[in-house]
């Protein structure tokens, strides 16, 4: 073959990649700190158009699995740095053990690819209509499969969106991610369909995208949440403590003394509850000494405390909790909650026999015991709760809080970890849609930021800088109504699953 023609067919076999990838860098640029929103509503067209046009499934996996390979190697290059910085890892490995986790996330979309692939030579063009439940399924795989790792669900990109994020009270986050799907597919289907039916296909795409932004304009505009429930101010203290500090002896009394000052300072200027962020003391508040200084502060000031701590417990073996505390005026333990859901590489280790080749991580990392129950704390006569860190990210876990009767949402966290990268942002961006799920005011204390407090709508009433050492106080209030997904959960998102199910064996069995 001619050089000139051998050179053509390797472009016309790599072209399909080529368009695979182009979603995958949309995809990332969807997110924060770089992106913008507004990519998300065309970063999947290009592969949906081809998706459509492919005959293999597993062309089609393959497909998913190049757009997935780019999108969250574009959003999560800060777990190398992390892996390098604090577990001692060389930059080969560490680049290694985020690709391992890179390449197993692809995995979701490489099977959004297999699927659709197989619906579309069933259905045509008129898979099209139901990209949004397919994708939306294999983002339940993410959620749950192994302990789940579902950072920035495709919806998340619409939290700064107001009018189109209050579609997350009626369906939660799931729903926002079917509804940016479904505007790709009818990009997608303007593009593949035929030439007489793409106004109408327009038309009713435009009509449901409408149809969402006035019911989040309806809601914004209501703001009886904002009216509703008893007022409370609370102080959050943003310690500002490196991380390469935070366990150090030698500056475990600067750092105790440190958070009872702004403490202080936040209760003399009106605070009735103050939140410190994650393990917030450098040692075991419940068996350590200096523990009995935290309990004074309460009875001293006359203010509720939220914080996290470490906690032991050694029968009937020795096991280590990631734990928040409420404390009550008089300082005593009111609640305790264990932190559920671990984060991986950060307080157990997957895997651990097969990571030989990265020891300086494994060794670095003591494997916490998840705990069981939704705790819920109280604060005097009402509740609130505390998503430790990640936790914040799990849809379920905040509304089983929520049905337990939290009225205030509270998440403490420490971002040290990922310094001034894109995780801050990217974590932060998440919590804020806990907010309108829920209906609930949230106050979140990060050590190095990025602390805040968000109203029930999502709208941002206060956040610190990173790396600042501050406190400041908000008035919120304590709600109790339930939203529409505070009552129905997340029906859309399993019958998505089912449906999805459903199409591909009626597929199957066409097929026989």
């Amino acid at each position: 073959m001619p050089p000139l023609l051998s050179f053509s067919s390797t472009v016309r076999r790599a072209s399909p990649f080529l368009g695979a990838a182009l979603s995958g860098a949309l995809l990332a640029f969807s997110f924060p700190p770089h992106g913008h929103p507004a990519i998300a509503w065309i970063a999947l067209a290009p592969l949906l158009v081809l998706l459509h046009g492919t005959r293999s499934s597993t062309m089609g996996f393959a497909l998913g699995v190049t757009t997935g390979v780019v999108h969250f190697a574009g959003l999560l290059p800060w777990l190398t740095t992390v892996m390098m910085e604090f577990g001692g890892l060389p930059l080969p490995v560490g680049v290694a053990i985020n690709g391992l986790l890179v390449a197993y996330l692809a995995l979701f979309p490489g099977a959004f690819g297999a699927i659709f692939v197989l619906l579309c030579r069933r259905y045509g063009e008129s898979a099209l209509w139901v990209a949004g439940p397919v994708w939306l399924s294999t983002e339940l795989g993410r959620l749950w499969l192994l302990g789940g790792f579902p950072w920035e669900l495709l919806g998340y990109s619409q939290t700064a969106v107001l009018p189109v994020a209050q579609f997350a009270s009626l369906f939660g986050v799931h729903g926002v991610t079917v509804l940016v799907v479904f505007v790709n597919g009818v990009l997608a289907l303007v593009a593949v369909g035929q030439t007489g039916r793409r106004g109408m296909t327009l038309t009713v795409g435009t009509t449901v995208l409408v149809a969402v932004v006035l019911f989040g304009m309806w809601r914004l505009a209501d703001e009886q949440l904002l009216r509703a429930g008893t007022p409370l101010r609370v102080g959050v203290v943003q310690g500002n403590v490196p991380q390469e500090d935070k366990w150090d002896p030698a500056h475990r009394l600067s750092i105790v003394q440190r958070y009872l000052e702004l403490s202080r300072r936040s209760a003399a200027a009106g605070a009735e509850l103050v939140v410190w962020p994650e393990s917030a003391t450098p040692f075991s508040f419940e068996t350590h000494p200096d523990g009995e200084l935290v309990r004074e502060l309460t009875r001293e000031t006359g203010i509720h405390l939220l914080f996290g701590s470490t906690r032991f417990e050694s029968y009937p073996t020795r096991r280590m909790f990631n734990a928040a505390f409420a404390l009550n005026p008089d300082g005593e333990t009111t609640a305790i909650y264990d932190k559920i859901h671990l984060v991986p590489f950060g307080e157990y280790v997957p895997f651990r026999s097969l990571l030989f080749f990265a020891t300086p991580l494994v060794d670095t990392v003591a494997d916490l015991t998840p705990g069981v129950d939704p705790v819920v704390l109280p604060v005097g006569s009402h509740i609130a709760s505390a998503a430790i860190c990640y936790e914040i990210i799990y849809p379920s876990l905040v509304r089983q809080f929520v049905r337990e009767g939290s009225q205030l949402l509270t998440t403490l966290t420490n971002d040290a970890w990922y310094g001034r990268s894109g995780a801050p942002h990217q974590h932060f961006q998440q919590a804020r849609m806990r907010a309108i799920e829920q209906g609930r005011y949230l106050v979140r204390a990060a050590n190095t930021g990025i602390s805040g407090v968000v109203d029930p709508y999502g709208r941002v009433v206060v956040r610190s800088a990173l790396f600042e050492t501050t406190t400041f106080n908000q008035e919120v209030r304590l709600l109790t109504d339930l939203t529409i997904y505070g009552k129905i959960g997340d029906i859309l998102a399993y019958t998505s699953a089912l449906a999805t199910l459903v199409l591909v064996f009626l597929t199957w069995r066409a097929r026989r």
